[in-house]
C-alpha cells in the first residue's frame, strides 16, 4: 500500500509545482515509473541511490550491469535510467561547447570536464584559439598517460598553424580524480611552452581535470599559469585589462606596449620533482 496520498506522489507534484521543486529521489521516481510489490516507487528511488552511496554523479555513471543488481531494477528500468543520464550528458555538453572564448580555466574546466567526465583513460587535447581567445577546434592528440613521447611538439602545432591558431591551451585528464600533475605533466609542458616559443604559438595555460566522478580534490582542475609553472602571455595581458574596461587613451597605449613584449614573467616552466598525480 502506497503511504502517501496520490496528491504527494512526485508526478502529481510535478505537475502542480514543476520540476525545479521535486528532490533527487522524486525525480528519479518517476523515471522509474514503478515499485515492487510491498515497495513504493519512492522506496526504490531510494534503495538505488543507497546502492551508490547516496552520490548522483557516480549513478549517473553507472552501467546498465550495475543497475540492474539493484533489487527491484530490472534491464529495463536499467536502460531507461542510463538513457536519462545520457541526455543530460549531451544537453550539458551543448550548453558548455557554445562558450564563446576560453579566457580562463573558470570557461574551460565545464567544457572538459563534461567532455572527460567518467574516462578512465588519460586524453590529452590541444584547444586551438583566435586572437580573440575564442575555440577554433579542439584536437585530441593521445590517449593514454601524458608523456614527451607520446605528446610530440610537431603533432600539436601541426594542427594549430593548419587552423592558423593564435594560440594554445593544453588540457588533460586524471581518472584518479588527484590533478596534480606528475613529473611528466611538467616536462611535457616544458617541452611543449619552449616549442610555442619559438613557432610564436603560446602555449597560454595547461589544465589538467578530474574525469573521476567522484572528486578527490579540493577543486576539479590544476592550472598551470595560475599555479605560476607558465608565464602569463601577453594576450591574456590585454584581454584581462580590456575586461577591467576601457580607462583613457593611456591604459590602451599601455595595452599595446603589453602585446608587443615576448611575455610577462622571467622564468620558465617548472614544478616539483617526481609527483605523480594520477
Amino acid at each position: 500500500m502506497n503511504p502517501f496520498p496520490k496528491s504527494e506522489m512526485p508526478r502529481e507534484r510535478l505537475l502542480r509545482h514543476g520540476a525545479s521543486a521535486l528532490g533527487i529521489r522524486e525525480l528519479l521516481a518517476i523515471i522509474l515509473r514503478t515499485g515492487t510489490k510491498g515497495h513504493s516507487v519512492l522506496a526504490l528511488a531510494d534503495d538505488l541511490l543507497a546502492a551508490f552511496e547516496g552520490n548522483l554523479e557516480t549513478l549517473s555513471q553507472a552501467s546498465i550491469s550495475e543497475l540492474s543488481q539493484v533489487s527491484g531494477i530490472g534491464q529495463t528500468k536499467a536502460i531507461e535510467i542510463c538513457a536519462a543520464f545520457a541526455l543530460s550528458r549531451h544537453l550539458a555538453y551543448l550548453k558548455a561547447t557554445r562558450l564563446p572564448c576560453f579566457k580562463s580555466p573558470d570557461d574551460i574546466v565545464p567544457y572538459m570536464r563534461t567532455k572527460l567526465l567518467g574516462c578512465k583513460q588519460e586524453q590529452f587535447h590541444s584547444l586551438l584559439l583566435d586572437r580573440h581567445l575564442n575555440l577554433m577546434k579542439d584536437e585530441l592528440v593521445s590517449i593514454g598517460l601524458v608523456d614527451k613521447s607520446l605528446v610530440h611538439s610537431r603533432e600539436v602545432f601541426r594542427q594549430a598553424i593548419r587552423a592558423a591558431a593564435t594560440s594554445i591551451i593544453l588540457c588533460h585528464n586524471h581518472p584518479s580524480g588527484n590533478v596534480i600533475p606528475s613529473k611528466q605533466d611538467i616536462e611535457t609542458t616544458k617541452a611543449l611552452y619552449e616549442a610555442g616559443e619559438l613557432l610564436g604559438i603560446p602555449i597560454i595555460d595547461h589544465i589538467i581535470v578530474s574525469s573521476c566522478p567522484a572528486v578527490s580534490s579540493e577543486k576539479p582542475y590544476f592550472s598551470f599559469l595560475e599555479a605560476g609553472l607558465i608565464r602569463e602571455n601577453a594576450i591574456l595581458v590585454k584581454r584581462n585589462r580590456q575586461k577591467q574596461g576601457k580607462k583613457g587613451k593611456e591604459k590602451s597605449e599601455e595595452a599595446d606596449e603589453d602585446m608587443d613584449s615576448p611575455m610577462v614573467a622571467s622564468e620558465p616552466p617548472h614544478g616539483n620533482d617526481g609527483h605523480d598525480g594520477r
